[in-house]
């Protein structure tokens, strides 16, 4: 789905890949929904967006709340008369802990946000999207999503969820004008973990170390996503990691599942 002269819903858009989504879709010359729990955050990307802001509308809402996201999307087409594209970007990690050493409360945020918030939002515009002559959904799964990360097992559960419940989407909407995408993002350099409340507890040494890893910038990341949501892709591998573990896990993967535990054995400090 070309995005020219589109509405185009983007959630988490106050920040990391939600915000250069935004921005770069307004520059593709769509009209964008931004969604995001921060106030601060939006209005610090409309005024990024400049000169293109009078495209774009800011909606304040907790993705969990199956209430507020239902009067979503009335709220939308009020301002843009339209809804063509659903991004179901936002998300959250959880503590680089072991399973057992999680509470069950921070299970259920990491599932709320990540699983059911996509769902909420994509319940609530799909009936509208379903009426357009050309329409799309993309959702933003993780490298964790099809790769066991020691440390995330809650959040590749949820980022996996999105992951099925997206190709099922796709089978299901096959037949009609509603495109879907599954996105998995490897290491992207936002600042997912401080706005998700998660202290990384690293030492100076280890802190330098994490920084020199190689991620890729969310501007770039962001471009990599509407080129393949433009092109109507069924999954989109964004980073040369996210390509390579999806190679080596396909190929083998025990062998890619103990790569990655060596990886991040020192977060879990083994």
């Amino acid at each position: 789905m070309q995005f020219q002269n589109k509405v185009v819903v983007v959630t988490g858009g106050g920040n990391g890949m939600g915000r250069e989504m935004v921005l770069q879709l307004l520059s593709r010359g769509a009209r964008v929904a931004a969604v995001d729990i921060s106030e601060p955050a939006l209005q610090e990307t409309v005024e990024l967006a400049g000169e293109k802001k009078g495209m774009l509308s800011t909606h304040i809402v907790n993705i969990t709340d199956r209430e507020r996201v239902a009067a979503l999307p009335e709220e939308v087409l009020a301002v843009h008369g339209a809804v063509d594209g659903l991004i179901n970007n936002a998300g959250i990690i959880q503590p680089f802990v072991r399973t057992i050493e999680l509470d069950f409360s921070q299970i259920e945020r990491v599932m709320n946000v990540n699983f059911y918030g996509m769902l909420n939002m994509t319940m609530a515009f799909l009936p509208h999207l379903i009426k357009r002559p050309e329409a799309h959904i993309a959702n933003v799964s993780s490298m964790g999503g099809f790769l066991p990360v020691p440390g995330q097992s809650i959040y590749g559960a949820s980022k996996a969820a999105v992951k099925l419940l997206t190709e099922a989407l796709h089978s299901e909407l096959a037949n009609t004008s509603v495109h879907v995408t599954v996105i998995f993002p490897g290491a992207i350099g936002t600042n997912i973990a401080a706005n998700s409340g998660v202290s990384m507890d690293m030492s100076p040494e280890e802190e330098a170390e994490a920084a020199s890893r190689q991620t890729l910038a969310p501007a770039k990341a962001a471009e990599i996503m509407l080129d393949g949501i433009e092109k109507n892709s069924y999954r989109v591998l964004v980073g040369s990691d996210s390509k390579l573990m999806d190679f080596l896990y396909r190929l083998n993967p025990k062998g890619a599942a103990n790569f990655i535990f060596k990886q991040m054995k020192d977060l879990l400090g083994e």
